[in-house]
């Protein structure tokens, strides 16, 4: 009788995907975060909403038509006016920062590999729900703090979302997968914080 396998874990599970599954999972998770970065932008007037989303679009291109000829070195350096000022140190900055950071991490992996990334922009997207629950329930005490952390709806809400990223990444990615898994990670125009703004495609 055969002994059962053990269960992989999640970020084992992560490693484990073929690159272009890896990428496919980092890019959902991005188009997730674009409504933080959007709404950060309006509010301060401050970074490129169109060019961060232009980026987003040719990696979704690439991943769909692998012949598609695109220089990803010169998306990285567009990139850059995407950044937030350095000296805007407010929450509205940092979660734009997290958007920022997570593509840039899925581009190196477009542009020669990184192995970490993928597990880089799953903490990434995570931490950005930890500080925001962090702000809006004001707990002083670290170990309540983490206690609420886990059981707070956003958590779980964000916890959901990555594993069901996560098995759709783990299956066959044909051209209409891709597609299903770009609006998987759309989630209706809802960011992992629960922000939504309008007129967002």
């Amino acid at each position: 009788m055969s002994q059962p396998q053990p269960v992989k874990g999640f970020n084992q599970r992560l490693y484990a995907l073929e690159p272009q599954a890896q990428q496919a999972f980092m890019a959902a998770l991005c188009e997730r975060l674009v409504p933080n970065y959007a709404l950060y932008a309006q509010a301060s007037g401050q970074g490129d909403l169109n060019v961060l989303k232009a980026i987003l679009a040719l990696v979704w291109e690439r991943l769909q038509v692998k012949s598609a000829r695109i220089d990803f070195d010169l998306q990285a350096d567009k990139l850059v006016a995407c950044h937030p000022p350095a000296e805007d140190d407010s929450f509205g900055a940092r979660r734009a920062m997290e958007v920022v950071s997570a593509l840039s991490a899925l581009l190196d992996t477009l542009r020669g590999g990184s192995l970490e990334a993928v597990v880089e922009v799953s903490r990434t997207s995570r931490s950005g729900v930890q500080a925001f629950i962090a702000m809006t329930e004001g707990e002083e005490d670290s170990d309540a703090l983490a206690a609420n952390v886990r059981e707070h709806p956003l958590m779980a809400d964000e916890n959901d979302f990555q594993d069901a990223v996560l098995a759709a990444a783990e299956t066959p990615l044909s051209r209409e997968a891709l597609k299903s898994l770009r609006l998987l990670g759309r989630n209706d125009g809802v960011s992992n914080l629960g922000v939504s703004i309008d007129g967002e495609e």
